[in-house]
């Protein structure tokens, strides 16, 4: 153990580990990052996460409580880790939002994202099709912040929360998956990325992030 409070499993290139950083890193929650390579997986790694993927938090606070998945991690640490609410909500209603566009995040945002990245950029051969596919899917889910956005700051309560954590490190890779001109498409949106760009911990997370990739 570091003497931090939780231990980070992510990955330089993954955006799902970056939510957790940026969160931890708003909630003064110290932490230590320790990064996974796909391609050789650390033993240490699987035995705490069977599935093979990242992120994961062991919370040395609470008898080095495991978990996995992204969302589950946000809430558990606004749970334990943000008892003034400041990036999440006491309104009844306001919860049942959150709660709809976390998972909105976690059902229609990051496996079309996910899937047009490796299609357009992994994947063994060229299939137009499924490129096209989850293309039109990103510009309809878009469409989707671009309507919802009209005239509003954030997507829950009229605050910044882990909502919009959320969704920050799938949208702001917009530009790499389809294009700048695509993003200029949805003013909404390339506002509403700009916005939480500047948030401390977001902020302080990709300024790690791109300090990593470029060595």
């Amino acid at each position: 153990m570091s003497g931090k409070q939780i231990t980070l499993w992510t990955h330089v290139g993954g955006p799902n580990g970056w939510k957790v950083n940026a969160l931890l890193r708003e909630l003064n929650v110290s932490f230590e990052s320790k990064y996974v390579e796909f391609s050789n997986k650390d033993p240490e790694f699987l035995k705490v996460q069977p599935n093979g993927r990242i992120p994961v938090i062991i919370d040395h606070n609470r008898n080095d409580k495991v978990l996995w998945e992204s969302v589950a991690i946000l809430l558990y640490l606004v749970h334990h880790y943000d008892k003034d609410n400041k990036l999440w909500f006491t309104n009844e209603d306001e919860i049942s939002d959150a709660h709809q566009w976390l998972l909105f995040q976690a059902s229609g945002v990051g496996p079309y994202f996910g899937q047009k990245a490796w299609f357009s950029n992994f994947h063994s051969e060229k299939l137009p099709s499924a490129i096209e596919r989850y293309e039109k899917e990103i510009n309809r889910v878009l469409g989707v912040f671009e309507k919802v956005l009209d005239g509003k700051e954030w997507l829950v309560g009229n605050k910044y929360s882990i909502v919009d954590i959320n969704n920050y490190v799938w949208l702001v890779m917009v530009p790499w998956l389809s294009g700048q001109e695509t993003l200029d498409k949805y003013p909404n949106v390339k506002a509403y990325i700009g916005r939480i760009g500047e948030q401390k911990g977001v902020k302080e997370a990709y300024a790690e992030k791109n300090s990593l990739q470029k060595h």
